[in-house]
């Protein structure tokens, strides 16, 4: 039998960082996975945190015959946690990975000491050796690949290995709580709860991206990754636990997994597709133009001259230009110009969507085969204006420009999680 469990990490549940019963409900839930996990006698527990090394294209695997840690950031420097790695189920992870298309390994350790995303689980499960993995900036589709190849590994190496996925939901569920209200985070808890009873993970998939964003969560995908572990067996599903009474979300659910089953990665990556597709499907002028320019640039290195049925704005006006590309919902580059370079909007968007196609400095150039999986914004900025204080902006019409010297950063209008003024 697969078993996995997905639990959050509130440090306040351990005693001696909280009084240990603050969340009742949780702290439950985690005695009864203990329990579970005593009973099955697993040779290795894997770890999936939120809050250990992450890379944007890359699931790292932590490298080291052991590490430690303590909640010293937490004013409990006293509860210290000391755990051996799996290092030969690591290095098969990181190799299966590999050969599956999937970037993984241990190579880019930023900080060897153990996370409270890991040392939460630990405290209630006692596990002597671990595996511990960070997530990655790759789409949730690769994070449930990703779970795929983790459980390729386990079944060839250690089939008694138990996956926690540990992480948050929504940390806005109260205006009171410490990072505010916003509607979506409710939406989302529900949302995953409700897939969660019936382990749900195609419909859990087909998540907005922009209301993950917004509800502010750390979980999900962790939960992308066991999702993917539990892929091909028949699963059944335990939601053990939910509360948020600090305006964080906790999540508790445990799953089990006998049989087979056809696994669900075709459907998921057609309803993906689909998704995509729709949203490619635009007739908007200025982003068909930079889908167009894209996809020319992209598969033969030339770009497109303007076409003449295009809106005569777009001919004759001049504008600062932002072109923003996403895979999967993820960013895959953004570049654009404050004031306008080029002599229209129309060469304006063509030059800035090859810049943001080829050349922005945090990503590689985006490859052919990638196309079918991007989305696109283009936004024309108006000439800019001073301001005198922050009651005359407003984050859903206008953007901002600082300025240093002769340094110039720009925050687009009407971004995700971006909800206030503050200074």
């Amino acid at each position: 039998m697969r078993k996995s469990f997905l639990v959050p990490h509130p440090p306040l549940i351990v005693p001696g960082v909280g009084k240990g019963d603050e969340i009742p409900d949780t702290r439950n839930a985690y005695r009864h996975i203990a329990e579970e996990v005593k009973r099955e006698k697993p040779e290795t527990v894997i770890i999936i945190s939120p809050h250990s090394v992450c890379y944007m294209d890359y699931f790292h695997i932590s490298p080291g015959i052991s590490a430690s840690g303590d909640f010293g950031m937490f004013r409990a420097p006293q509860i210290k946690f000391s755990v051996e790695y799996d290092e030969e189920l690591a290095a098969l992870i990181g190799r299966t990975a590999e050969n599956d298309g999937i970037s993984a390994g241990s190579l880019g350790e930023r900080d060897p000491e153990l996370d409270h995303g890991v040392m939460v689980p630990l405290y209630f499960l006692q596990a002597r050796r671990i595996v511990r993995i960070g997530l990655s900036g790759v789409s949730l589709s690769d994070h449930y690949r990703f779970g795929m190849s983790v459980r390729t590994a386990v079944e060839k190496l250690r089939p008694s290995a138990i996956l926690v996925a540990s992480g948050d939901m929504s940390h806005k569920l109260k205006a009171e709580g410490p990072y505010g209200f916003a509607k979506e985070g409710p939406e989302h808890d529900a949302f995953t709860r409700n897939c969660m009873e019936t382990a749900d993970f195609r419909r859990l998939l087909s998540i907005d991206n922009a209301v993950r964003e917004r509800a502010a969560e750390c979980g999900f995908r962790s939960l992308a990754i066991l999702a993917g572990y539990m892929d091909g067996s028949q699963t059944q599903s335990h939601v053990l636990s939910y509360e948020g009474p600090f305006g964080v979300g906790y999540l508790t659910v445990e799953f089990s997994g006998e049989g087979e089953a056809p696994s669900l990665l075709p459907t998921i990556l057609a309803d993906r597709d689909a998704r995509l597709a729709s949203r490619r499907s635009t007739k908007n002028p200025y982003i068909r133009l930079a889908v167009d320019n894209i996809e020319r640039f992209v598969k033969t290195g030339e770009t497109i001259s303007p076409p003449l049925d295009l809106p005569k704005e777009m001919l004759k006006n001049r504008a600062g230009v932002f072109v923003s590309i996403k895979k999967e919902g993820v960013l895959r580059g953004c570049i654009g110009t404050i004031s306008p370079i080029q002599k229209n909007i129309a060469q304006e968007i063509i030059k800035n969507s090859v810049s943001a196609a080829s050349r922005d400095p945090r990503f590689s150039p985006i490859k052919e085969e990638e196309l079918p999986l991007l989305s696109y914004s283009v936004d024309i900025l108006f000439p800019s204006e001073i301001i005198y204080g922050p009651d005359e902006l407003d984050v859903k019409r206008y953007g901002l420009i600082v300025s240093c010297g002769n340094r110039r950063g720009l925050l687009l209008p009407n971004l995700d999680g971006v909800d206030s003024v503050m200074f």
